[in-house]
């Protein structure tokens, strides 16, 4: 690393807040070690000190009724980014879809504060949404999909995305209630499964959220 770029990284020791000044709080929510060692996680300003199931258990109160789901049969790095950005919309849950284990990294720690559930297949994901009586929208850009940017997005509902690269499973496409196609005006064919995740969210934020 040159000097320039030393100059343009922040020391670990300034992100977030060093040791509790002054007594400590009589709140159950404050953790100790946090409190005595300071607290640099990428949480707001708000959560400094909290301990993670506070945390959680603050979200929980508030979270928005909208699901996130992601078919998962390649070890796909996007589901870290989905999950980042869930936590970020405060969605009620991910769920992956496929196989069990994820690439963490690009979640940022924040599969903490985010529930994150496993289904085996879609043909179980679809079962639990009806369960809960949830609408499935499929986003990709298929024939016959319907523009997000004019569709009114139902309050409660599961966002499902496919697998970076192919996109939905055929199973997926059969399963869902309605499929939703994000506009592009360049070149590419399709747009990376994380950042599409995102722009569906986001859109359901406007509609929807407080």
């Amino acid at each position: 690393m040159t000097d320039a770029e030393r100059e343009l990284t922040p020391a670990l020791d300034t992100v977030g807040v060093g040791p509790w000044q002054g007594p400590w709080p009589d709140d159950p929510r404050y953790d100790p070690e946090l409190l005595a060692d300071g607290d640099r996680r990428n949480v707001v300003d708000e959560y400094r000190y909290w301990t993670v199931e506070a945390i959680v258990a603050d979200l929980d109160r508030r979270r928005h009724p909208f699901h996130v789901a992601i078919e998962n049969w390649r070890h796909d790095l996007n589901i870290g980014t989905v999950v980042r950005t869930a936590n970020a919309f405060l969605a009620e849950a991910v769920h992956v879809v496929g196989k069990k284990r994820w690439n963490r990294r690009g979640a940022m720690v924040t599969d903490r504060y985010q529930h994150v559930r496993h289904h085996p297949d879609v043909a179980a994901l679809a079962a639990w949404a009806r369960g809960e009586g949830l609408p499935l929208l499929a986003v990709d850009n298929l024939p016959g999909a319907r523009p997000l940017e004019t569709e009114r997005l139902p309050r409660a509902c599961v966002l499902l995305f496919g697998q970076e690269g192919s996109g939905l499973t055929e199973q997926a496409r059969a399963a869902a209630d309605g499929v939703l196609s994000i506009a592009q005006f360049g070149s590419t064919r399709s747009i990376n499964a994380g950042v599409a995740a995102g722009i569906a969210m986001h859109a359901w934020i406007r509609e929807h959220g407080r």
